[in-house]
């Protein structure tokens, strides 16, 4: 099974020269949030818990298929020892963890490039992550089932003894609240940590893309991709991360796939309200549904020429076959333009329903 990396997304676009303090630090720092904060392989006994260690053991197999390898570094040990005069052979098998970390923290020896030995790694940190997200999403999406279950339990089941106060759903709840708020402490820290080793890149969604503005990154692209990463959201979602790696490795036409995120806000906004009357040709018909009177007016009039502007003038010609006319194209500072166009009207039009 093919998995998305960063190693491969970014293998034509050249991030690091040399293996630096810098990078040494942050391969160290983020294997460190994976193995304290998202996925701890022992208890408090100091004994390996069996869901921990399939984890790392699938974040091995994965990483491991993507850069050909069997294992991202040898899972068992072998050595000689004396003992009354005579060797004998010592050999046993390491930790799934263990395995992981001598890839991740392992010393730059110069046999490959520093920027393909430095985006290897910051792949295992990736998967973690994103692995960690898709738990979270399926805890999310089945909170409401399980505190029923809870409820139906605690009524088929009375407790006895000592009563604590509360229910089990509501404990559910705040379990699963904290569970996201820790998860996104770690998204936290993981973007400080880049921003302090100097390095233009964003872990957002199960992806570190590359983000070139600081400024743009904390006030459109960060709560654009918090916005996003509710599963109501997922083709928004993915079509603005296609936009970015295309953007970003020299690809063909990012800003159609940007388009496609804002016009899929624009389409879902309009069916969630029940507006779409399934009679609409484009996205312009998509807009009139959200300036509607009779629909509450979500934008008004200069908003609608802004959005009908972009799709006109700067989609269509991408999306439609150029014929006997020039080849549209954008420079680079209109590609990023475009695209935080899009990101901050999704943004913007996402926090008003």
């Amino acid at each position: 099974m093919l998995t998305d990396i960063f190693a491969y997304r970014y293998l034509g676009n050249p991030i690091w020269d040399s293996f630096n303090e810098n990078a040494r630090r942050l391969l160290a720092q983020g294997f460190r949030i994976v193995a304290e904060q998202l996925f701890p392989y022992y208890d408090a006994d100091g004994k390996e818990k069996p869901e921990a260690k399939a984890i790392w053991d699938g974040l091995n197999k994965k990483l491991a298929m993507e850069l050909g390898l069997k294992d991202l570094s040898s899972p068992t040990y072998g050595y000689y020892t004396q003992w009354n005069g005579n060797k004998h052979w010592t050999s046993g098998s390491w930790s799934k963890i263990k395995v992981c970390e001598t890839f991740v923290l392992a010393e730059y020896d110069g046999s490959v490039p520093a920027d393909q030995f430095i985006k290897e790694r910051l792949s295992f940190i990736e998967l973690a992550f994103r692995h960690r997200e898709e738990q979270l999403l399926e805890l999310n999406a089945s909170l409401d089932r399980r505190v029923q279950e809870a409820k139906l339990e605690a009524k088929l089941k009375p407790q006895r003894g000592i009563r604590l106060p509360g229910n089990r759903g509501d404990g559910l709840r705040a379990w699963n609240k904290t569970q996201n708020e820790m998860f996104r402490a770690s998204c936290n820290e993981l973007n400080e940590r880049f921003r302090r080793s100097r390095v233009k890149l964003h872990y957002h969604n199960g992806f570190i893309q590359i983000s070139e503005d600081e400024a743009v990154m904390r006030q459109i692209e960060q709560p654009f991709w918090m916005l996003v990463g509710d599963p109501m959201w997922q083709s928004v979602d993915h079509d603005m991360k296609e936009a970015i790696d295309l953007r970003d490795s020299g690809g063909r036409d990012p800003v159609l796939f940007a388009a496609k995120a804002l016009e899929s806000t624009i389409k879902i906004i309009s069916d969630t309200k029940g507006w779409t009357r399934g009679t609409e040709k484009g996205a312009a018909n998509y807009i009139d549904n959200l300036r509607a009177k009779a629909n509450g007016e979500l934008i008004n009039d200069w908003e609608r020429e802004s959005l009908v502007g972009f799709f006109s003038k700067v989609r269509n010609p991408f999306g439609h076959g150029a014929g006997s006319q020039p080849v549209p194209e954008l420079s680079a500072p209109q590609t990023d333009w475009a695209i935080e166009f899009c990101m901050i009207w999704a943004k913007n039009l996402i926090r008003r329903l």
